[in-house]
């Protein structure tokens, strides 16, 4: 029963939490140089980090030499823990490496609209990753926007956001599935909620998924850029399906610098070739366009 009572307590606390939202922005000291706002993401080099493989301590070592940036953006499947004694580990490669982390991307079982008791145990989660960006000096998270009407979506994301707050981390919402984070379900959410802890994630490449209409993917992200506070997700082209989608990353580097966007830009190479090569390629054009 005392068990029970915590974790109505823990929900209860969020929920009432999330309802009075800091109204200040949340702080955050941004590079202004060009290599220095730039970063890996790890989820492009799946084939060589894992068990068996490459650790993410070792990837880390690796990004300054090979690609000459100071940003990683380690996704959660690359963890093998999220237990503080792991993190200080990985926080004192990554600071060994001369790297910093730029966002944490979350793909974890969660079900924020389910059951009370899933919605409970899906906070719990988040905040768990959200603790583990404070370990490793991320300002934040991206979790994915939930299946479910709209007003689920709303309230749990709002209470996501209050957790964030707690702690000055940033929730993203990326414009990654088609089915339910299309750009336009995510705006709604992002301006419903009107937290300065939740925020957009603006991919270069993935709404063009959705229509393959280079119009309609230049609309989304003009809109979704306004509302980014640290990561945007840097690609050229999409690959699904034997269906190749590309854009114009010039023009895309040009709608964030109008946004008045300064937080960092993350490689998420997701073509065909090598993903070194990719991503050195893509670190080549977002220099031409930042320098």
């Amino acid at each position: 029963m005392a068990a029970l009572l915590d974790r109505r307590n823990f929900l209860a606390s969020s929920l009432a939490f999330a309802a009075s939202l800091k109204s200040a922005e949340p702080s955050a000291n941004f590079p202004t140089d060009a290599r220095h706002r730039l970063s890996v993401s790890t989820y492009p080099f799946r084939s060589v980090i894992g068990p068996g493989k490459m650790t993410l301590a070792q990837f880390a070592a690796k990004i300054v030499e090979t690609f000459g940036v100071y940003g990683i953006e380690p996704w959660s499947r690359h963890f093998e823990s999220v237990e503080p004694a792991y993190l200080a580990g990985l926080n004192s490669a990554f600071q060994k490496a001369g790297v910093r982390v730029v966002n944490l991307p979350c793909d974890v079982r969660v079900t924020l609209c389910g059951s009370s008791q899933d919605r409970e145990a899906s906070l719990i989660t988040y905040r768990k990753w959200i603790d583990a960006a404070i370990a490793l000096g991320a300002p934040s998270i991206r979790v994915h926007v939930p299946r479910g009407d709209l007003s689920c979506a709303v309230e749990s994301l709002k209470a996501v956001a209050g957790l964030g707050a707690e702690k000055n981390v940033v929730i993203n919402l990326e414009n990654d599935n088609p089915g339910t984070e299309g750009p336009t379900r995510v705006l709604k959410v992002i301006e419903t909620v009107n937290s300065p802890y939740l925020r957009s994630l603006p991919d270069f490449c993935n709404s063009m998924q959705i229509q393959n209409d280079k119009a309609y993917n230049t609309r989304s992200l003009a809109a979704l850029f306004p509302h980014a506070f640290n990561i945007s997700h840097v690609k050229d082209v999409e690959v699904d399906n034997g269906k190749t989608f590309r854009v114009d990353m010039d023009e895309i580097f040009a709608i964030a610098k109008k946004a008045g966007y300064r937080g960092y830009f993350s490689m998420e190479y997701e073509g065909e070739l090598d993903p070194y090569e990719g991503s050195k390629q893509l670190i080549a054009a977002a220099l031409r366009n930042l320098s």
